[in-house]
């Protein structure tokens, strides 16, 4: 793969950069409440030398009943001061699955105005498997100024989106597993409707990855958008269960040069039980 700090960075890259002062690394650990994982814990038993936990639960908006949405910009700046983060750092996020919630955080400081910033490809897993240090031992955290700069058209809500699927012009890509995009598996939260927002296309993120939960090469990843059909020429809304998977293919397409991307942030959460809005089921 190409190292590239702005969107995916290997594993031998992060390691030959973790003296670096200016490199911040955060563990954006995150699991479905079935899981019964708590991610906090596990990075406090383990982690990349020198990593912060990024909560994602905790740095969202607390004033939505919906989870994890984008927090306001100053709760972004405080949490992330306090992590000993912010201007001129080179921030690299990494997971516990491989890649799956560390795009989420990395969508987060790109929202704010960040660009310095990359996934860790393979994330923890790959890391592990290659024999490379971790510690258990509380990073030392001085606090560090940040600037936000809100970038709004990276993100979409429930009207906006019920606009573009009426209007046509926009490709709107599901990142759920295709039973659900489909309505016939059932959601894993209560109180949600079966199906898909009419019009849009699965591309479940799991296909963007090879077997080892690294990225695909971008050839690979243009032909799985293409499969399902996606039109990259047009601008792009990305949504999934609650948020957070979207992101792994916002990333997926920043990988293939693809930056006409907002991510439509209440994901099925918010649409599966708005009850003003279509639902459709079956293929796309």
């Amino acid at each position: 793969m190409t190292d590239d700090p702005k969107t995916l960075v290997s594993t031998a890259w992060l390691e030959d950069n973790l003296k670096n002062p200016d490199l911040r690394v955060l563990d954006g650990s995150w699991h479905m409440p079935a899981e019964n994982r708590d991610p906090r814990a596990e990075f406090e038993a383990e982690h990349i030398p020198g990593a912060r936990f990024f909560d994602i639960d905790d740095i969202s908006d607390h004033r939505s009943a919906l989870p994890h949405m984008a927090p306001p910009v100053e709760k972004f700046l405080s949490r992330v001061r306090a992590l000993g983060t912010g201007d001129g750092h080179q921030i690299v996020v990494y997971d516990t699955a491989g890649i799956m919630s560390a795009p989420r955080v990395w969508w987060l400081f790109k929202l704010m105005g960040h660009e310095n910033v990359a996934v860790l490809d393979g994330g923890l897993p790959k890391w592990r498997a290659e024999g490379r240090p971790v510690e258990d031992t509380p990073p030392v955290i001085r606090d560090r100024h940040m600037v936000a700069r809100f970038q709004p058209q990276m993100v979409r809500d429930v009207t906006e989106v019920s606009f573009a699927a009426k209007l046509g012009q926009t490709e709107i890509l599901d990142a759920r597993a295709p039973g659900r995009f489909t309505g016939e598996t059932p959601e894993p939260r209560e109180g949600l409707r079966s199906g898909h927002i009419p019009g849009s296309r699965n591309v479940f993120f799991k296909e963007l990855l090879d077997a080892d939960g690294s990225m695909k090469d971008a050839p690979a990843l243009r032909a799985v958008f293409e499969g399902a059909g996606a039109d990259l020429g047009k601008p792009i809304i990305t949504t999934c269960g609650s948020g957070i998977t979207a992101a792994v293919l916002t990333l997926a397409l920043a990988r293939i040069g693809v930056t006409d991307t907002a991510l439509y942030d209440g994901s099925w959460t918010e649409w599966g039980q708005f009850p003003t809005v279509p639902v459709a089921t079956g293929p796309a």
